[in-house]
């Protein structure tokens, strides 16, 4: 448990780098080579007190060593010079095991200021190395403070949905466990604890043999890409215990290198963001797509042994996304690998993303030969959706967890489903799965007597979105020289989905639209849509309609509102209709679950394509008569009447 001092000490650090440092990433990174550099010199000095020698500031080196840089007659400049050196030269250090050498490969200090270093070595001097537990604690609260690293779809998954799927999955002392996209760390340190909880003595101490722990050191495994994220990820078991950790730079869906090891137990959160024209993969995979989405998944399956379990998060595209890579992917899931899906609230992520995601049990020695998927649904977990995730009082997932581990259960002793009637959940049969060959995995798809467009609650779109008036800016801040923000009026600029390019911009823009608004427009005609491609300023023209939280799909929204549009009449006045704000927050929309949302979303997407083919097929089309050569030929004036028209009157 992490106490306030500690927490205290982190803290101080932190706030002294900020005005050097102000990306999160780089804070804890600077931290991180801090205390290693102290507690390196902590360990020397207790081997000292034991009769013994120093290992790691020995020769050359000692100079360097943290009781030296914390000497009262060292100025600021020595100060910074020393441990700038230090740093640097650390990897040359012999005296050092590959594990330190690793931490501080390509280590050095992003900023020159005396004064700032000088307390920030102040701060760090408050630690000592002691209890690896209480170490890691800190720790995991020092990783709590990374935020998004939005390029590569990177999002800090929540400890208690890490320990959740850990849980489900139930990795064991003797297995092999693995993390192909481990990040910090998170899963298996999470997978460490839980082994360790369950293998306690009846005085509660563990009870594993110093041989199983060796083994179980190094049976957990993980890789990431970033070399960064190696360094913490490092770091973080170290500080938990393990001398040797088995973490490597590794990138898993283009390198072979490591394509025939397996595990038993895979559980991870991977990022999702495709660069621009895909990934490039290798040619081992199942499923052929240049989406990391779908390939993270697929080596996932491939990479699990004859009875290996797996507990991975995927965003919502995996469930129901109308590809032929993701209908061929769920289809190998369903057949031969998947036992669950838990669909989260699109919240979870929050402050980083609002983005829906759901988990995948996975368990290749039940899948096979199970007739039946599970789904579960988690609507609160604990915490409220909004940017600050505060506690709350509702929490569906000990129940979720409690159903899931009987479902599972009784496949596992051939008990059979009768009788089990999950109140969060429901369970289908493959064969309904597989119908019209597209495996969705949206659970309420396959309710019985389920709901229909007519069941959705009808919402005012004032509760569940900002409506934002266009104001005009005054006449003398336009230009076409593009310069300010881009400004749009009304409707004349809207293009079949999207907003046309600006023609004009202004450098005094008074009320903003921003990436991805609805756009309404609100002066004759009332009620066509569009959609916003940047940040623009918008006019008396229009309004901008922005989903307030998670429980809106900002183009389920756009949808809607298109086909509403006839019926959206505002009021009357004597020169022209118009509606405004207070009137296109009484406009109710009907609002389905977020998944179902984004379901509508694809199959329309989906619909537009075809009809979008069959326009370009239709353009391009020119009657074509084959004409045989036995044919007779005659003049058309033979068998047509050709009638001019009459000139036209002058």
């Amino acid at each position: 448990m992490l106490d306030a001092e500690t927490k205290r000490r982190i803290d101080r650090a932190r706030d002294i780098l900020v005005g050097k440092i102000p990306d999160p990433k780089s804070q804890v990174e600077q931290i991180t080579l801090a205390l290693i550099y102290k507690f390196m010199d902590d360990m020397d000095a207790q081997s000292e007190e034991l009769g013994g020698q120093r290992g790691f500031f020995t020769g050359e080196f000692a100079r360097y060593s943290w009781n030296r840089l914390m000497h009262s007659g060292l100025g600021g400049q020595e100060k910074l010079n020393l441990y700038s050196e230090g740093i640097a030269r650390m990897p040359e250090n012999p005296g050092l095991p590959r594990l330190f050498r690793d931490i501080f490969n390509n280590a050095y200090l992003p900023y020159r200021d005396p004064e700032t270093l000088m307390l920030f070595l102040q701060a760090v001097d408050e630690f000592s190395y002691g209890d690896s537990e209480s170490l890691g604690d800190a720790y995991e609260y020092l990783l709590s403070v990374l935020g998004v690293q939005g390029d590569a779809g990177q999002f800090r998954t929540p400890r208690h949905i890490i320990d959740f799927i850990v849980d489900i999955v139930n990795p064991q002392k003797m297995e092999t466990i693995l993390d192909p996209a481990c990040g910090t760390a998170g899963f298996l340190i999470s997978a460490w604890q839980h082994i360790r909880r369950g293998n306690t003595d009846a005085a509660g101490n563990a009870a594993l043999t110093a041989a199983e722990r060796e083994r179980l050191a190094a049976n957990l495994r993980g890789y990431d890409i970033s070399p960064d994220f190696v360094r913490l990820s490092l770091v973080n078991m170290y500080l938990h215990g393990f001398a040797e950790p088995s973490i490597v730079e590794y990138d898993t869906l283009t390198d072979l290198g490591r394509w025939n090891d397996y595990a038993d137990v895979i559980i991870t959160n991977p990022p999702f963001m495709s660069p621009r024209g895909g990934i490039k993969p290798h040619d081992r995979f199942a499923a052929k797509s240049k989406r990391s989405e779908v390939l993270f998944v697929d080596y996932i399956a491939e990479h699990l042994n004859a009875r290996g379990r797996a507990g991975v998060i995927v965003p919502e595209g995996i469930i129901f996304q109308s590809g032929n890579a993701y209908k061929q992917l769920r289809k190998l899931l369903v057949e031969s690998y998947l036992a669950a899906v838990i669909s989260l609230p699109g919240g979870v992520f929050q402050p980083y993303s609002g983005v829906k995601t759901s988990i995948l049990i996975l368990d290749k020695g039940l899948a096979g030969r199970a007739d039946t998927v599970a789904f579960f649904k988690v609507e609160r977990d604990g915490f409220d959706l909004g940017a600050q995730r505060r506690p709350i009082d509702r929490d569906d997932l000990p129940q979720v967890r409690g159903e899931l581990r009987e479902y599972l259960r009784r496949l596992r002793v051939g008990e059979g489903l009768e009788g089990f009637a999950p109140q969060s959940g429901l369970v289908v049969d493959k064969a309904k799965l597989a119908v019209g060959g597209e495996y969705n995995l949206s659970g309420e798809r396959y309710r019985e007597n389920g709901v229909s467009k007519s069941d959705f609650p009808m919402m005012p779109l004032g509760e569940i979105a900002e409506v934002v008036a266009g104001q005009s800016p005054p006449g003398n801040s336009y230009n076409t020289a593009g310069i300010g923000a881009p400004f749009y009026q009304g409707k004349t600029e809207f293009g079949e989905m999207f907003l046309g390019e600006p023609v004009k911009w202004t450098t005094e823009p008074k009320r903003f639209a921003a990436a991805g608004d609805v756009l309404m427009s609100v002066r004759a005609p009332v009620g066509p849509v569009n959609l916003a491609t940047q940040k623009v300023a918008i006019g008396r023209g229009l309004a901008a309609i922005q989903p307030k939280d998670d429980r809106l799909v900002a183009l389920y929204a756009y949808y809607v509102l298109r086909s509403l549009e006839a019926k959206i009449t505002g009021s009357v006045g004597a020169a022209f209709a118009s509606i405004n704000k207070g009137e296109i927050e009484k406009i109710e929309i009907p609002l389905p679950p977020l998944s179902v949302q984004q379901e509508i979303v694809t199959e329309v997407e989906g619909y537009e394509r075809v009809i979008e083919g069959a326009r370009a097929v239709v353009a391009n089309w020119r009657p074509r008569v084959e004409i045989d050569p036995g044919w007779a030929v005659v003049a058309l004036g033979e068998i047509a009447e050709v009638a001019s028209g009459d000139p036209a009157p002058q």
